[in-house]
């Protein structure tokens, strides 16, 4: 569920405050532990570049967590900015009702 009155975090943070920084690990050795540039991976922490499929199962296979994981906290942050630059848009749709 998305937040109503914030946007939620973006996963590039998540990875930064919630693994790098715990784990002391530099933006450098992760890049190499995956197997991406260490360019890729800075974006995707600025919240510049979008988490993938295959670097969800890079980050999963490292950390031991789930590719829904990651693909969640980056399908919440473009849904959030979606329905921000669009909800007039949205509200103009009407839905359908289902026959009885």
């Amino acid at each position: 569920m998305l937040p109503q009155h914030r946007r939620p975090t973006p996963p590039g943070e998540i990875l930064r405050h919630e693994f790098l920084e715990p784990l002391g690990l530099s933006q450098k050795e992760l890049a190499a532990a995956l197997g991406i540039t260490r360019v890729r991976l800075s974006e995707i922490i600025r919240g510049r570049r979008a988490i993938t499929p295959d670097t969800a199962l890079r980050l999963s296979r490292f950390f031991d967590t789930t590719p829904e994981f990651w693909l969640g906290l980056q399908t919440d942050v473009q849904l959030w900015d979606t329905l921000q630059a669009h909800a007039a848009e949205y509200e103009n749709i009407k839905p359908v009702k289902a026959a009885a």
